[in-house]
């Protein structure tokens, strides 16, 4: 195999095959060079604007739907629509799915809030039982449903769409919360019945970390007023006053919003969502045959594999050990993201951002000669 030298000497940029936060045109990193203080009224356009593009990319209507951005990392604004969803009632329970670190993660919030809530455990990398929620749902009455559209820990999509159409025939009257982090801008959702759709700047839409956003039915947030347990995460506040004033409540990440802007131009110049998930496709497909090649394989099964992030089983050899082979690939200029699933080793490769198939054949190599190099057998037995 020819040798590939370090390509990530100081000052170049690594590739980064991770979820987020990942690799940027630079185009996107160059609109952050402008300065803006938040009153400014050009800046408050930019902020209208970047909402209004939100609303785009979601197929929303404006007169049905608001996008109320928030300061801070995605879990900020999954933490605030779950505190201003849920009433301040002795009663108001939520019903959590879980099926991995970010399905566990929702139970912490409610924890945290200190909010009566059950959660439905399905097993890391197992889909929702659609039978097993629907029983859940005819047991007891809930002011909340709070489920996660793309686990990430794994790669797995979940069935949310037939989640919405099972709450809404047994519970119309709960709020249900999807996390959309890793899939808003590439992989849809369907909005019959969802009321906040959360994610994030730094995820499909390819821009940077500093912001994330929630997709709201407006007619619910209005009856949301007061529910918020803190003052900082308070959805309906925030929306409130962007709709008076077109501003933050509080000091707002203005260059990140700018980065925004200009990401939300290259999705659309790129042909919009479904463009961006066709990218997506061939990236993954190209990166699981070629992993495939080296004897590596996905942790789910082919039918369950999602184009944003792949999970692979550790190779089963004992020269192989994943700190080594992370820190020899990134001193080759190419970022993975270890596992995060418990009950098994695995660690997972993004094919999200600005990234294309030379981009993956290139990563491929590295892997080859990075195995190599540890005396790992290609292909691994």
């Amino acid at each position: 195999m020819s040798r590939i030298m370090d390509s990530s000497p100081e000052g170049r940029q690594k590739k980064l095959f991770t979820p987020g936060p990942l690799s940027c045109t630079m185009a996107v990193k160059q609109a952050m060079l402008h300065d803006y203080g938040s009153r400014d009224a050009e800046f408050i356009d930019i902020v209208k604007d970047v909402r209004q593009r939100l609303l785009d990319i979601a197929g929303a209507s404006p007169v049905e739907w608001s996008i109320v951005p928030l300061q801070g990392s995605g879990t900020y604004c999954v933490e605030a629509a779950i505190h201003t969803a849920v009433p301040r009632d002795k009663d108001a329970r939520v019903l959590v799915l879980s099926n991995g670190a970010y399905g566990r993660r929702l139970a912490q919030i409610c924890a945290a809030a200190d909010l009566s809530h059950d959660v439905l455990e399905f097993g890391e990398a197992q889909p929702y039982d659609l039978a097993k929620v629907e029983r859940q749902l005819s047991s007891r009455a809930y002011a909340c449903v709070a489920a996660v559209h793309c686990e990430t820990s794994c790669g797995l999509l979940n069935p949310v769409e037939a989640l919405a159409s099972s709450l809404r025939a047994r519970q119309p009257g709960a709020a249900f919360v999807v996390d959309a982090m890793s899939s808003f801008g590439a992989l849809p959702v369907r909005l019959d019945r969802v009321h906040f759709l959360v994610a994030s700047a730094n995820k499909c839409v390819q821009g940077v970390p500093g912001f994330g956003f929630v997709l709201a039915r407006t007619q619910r947030l209005a009856q949301c007023a007061g529910n918020a347990r803190t003052l900082s995460l308070d959805l309906a506040a925030q929306h409130d006053e962007m709709e008076r004033s077109g501003q933050f409540r509080f000091t707002p990440p203005t260059h990140a919003l700018l980065a925004a802007q200009q990401a939300l131009r290259e999705l659309e110049a790129e042909g919009g969502p479904a463009a961006r998930r066709r990218r997506y496709e061939h990236n993954a497909s190209l990166l699981v045959a070629g992993a495939r090649e080296l004897g590596l394989r996905p942790l789910l099964p082919a039918d369950a594999l999602c184009p944003v992030i792949t999970a692979f089983l550790y190779p089963r050899h004992a020269r192989f050990a994943f700190a080594d082979f992370y820190q020899r690939l990134s001193a080759l200029g190419q970022v993975i993201y270890p596992g995060k699933i418990t009950s098994v080793e695995c660690f997972r490769i993004g094919c999200i951002g600005d990234l294309y198939p030379n981009d993956v054949k290139h990563l491929l190599k590295c892997i080859g000669q990075v195995l190599e190099d540890m005396g790992v057998p290609i292909p691994v037995p």
